[in-house]
């Protein structure tokens, strides 16, 4: 396997058949020891965190399948923590698509004089580019399209794709009295036909998710939805 990127939380490797390999890490994103899904720097170490993350993965990636909704993956191996996945080309240098059920995190940074903390939001979803120097700075979709990152039919496409697995998601958090405030995820453009795709991770390290009022860590999420 050769080595192509060493990420914050996964390592990236391309398989002699031209799929590729991700191996997670037990690094979480977060500052000063306190785990941040929205953080853009890797915060902390937490041990069984990558398996956790993958077991996640594993299980929603698979319900998506059942439904009809496009990803790259292809396999898991939990033991050895790694992933399988079809290649995927990326919008520009790579973006974050999130959607909000609550007004929290940069949301709330950014727009605490106009929202209480906490409050409930419609499934808002935002873009934001994959920039660590510029902290992950929000683009909107004209500017997308201006810039040649992504059309306004891909756009729409990106977004109606986000709100509905996004309620999936939180509809199976639902199922174990869990609620969703928010999560990002990633695309990209998968196949001959460049079909717009979700790839990397659906997992406790991408979402804030709070049962009885309480933000649940990763490995506990893990648990929580899995045994």
């Amino acid at each position: 396997m050769e080595l192509i990127y060493t990420g914050k939380t996964k390592n990236v490797y391309r398989l002699e058949d031209g799929n590729y390999l991700l191996k997670f890490k037990d690094d979480v994103t977060g500052e000063d020891g306190v785990f941040d899904p929205g953080s853009n720097v890797v915060g902390l170490t937490i041990e069984g965190a990558g398996k956790a993350e993958l077991r996640l993965t594993k299980y929603f990636f698979e319900i998506l399948k059942e439904q009809g909704i496009p990803t790259h993956y292809v396999e898991a191996d939990i033991d050895n923590v790694t992933m399988t996945v079809k290649p995927a080309t990326l919008f520009g240098k790579g973006l974050e698509i999130i959607c909000r059920y609550r007004a929290v995190g940069s949301f709330f940074r950014r727009y605490g004089d106009y929202c209480e903390e906490g409050q409930p939001l419609d499934a808002f979803v935002e873009v934001t580019l994959k920039d660590d120097a510029r902290e992950d700075p929000p683009i909107t979709e004209d500017a997308l399209d201006m810039l040649g990152i992504l059309t306004h039919e891909e756009y729409a496409v990106l977004k109606e794709l986000t709100r509905k697995i996004a309620l999936i998601i939180k509809t199976e958090l639902a199922k174990k009295d869990i609620e969703l405030y928010d999560i990002k995820f990633e695309f990209g453009r998968v196949g001959p036909d460049r079909q717009i795709t979700l790839i990397d991770e659906i997992s406790g390290g991408n979402m804030r998710a709070f049962k009885d009022g309480r933000h649940i860590q990763p490995l506990e999420l893990e648990k929580l939805i899995l045994d």
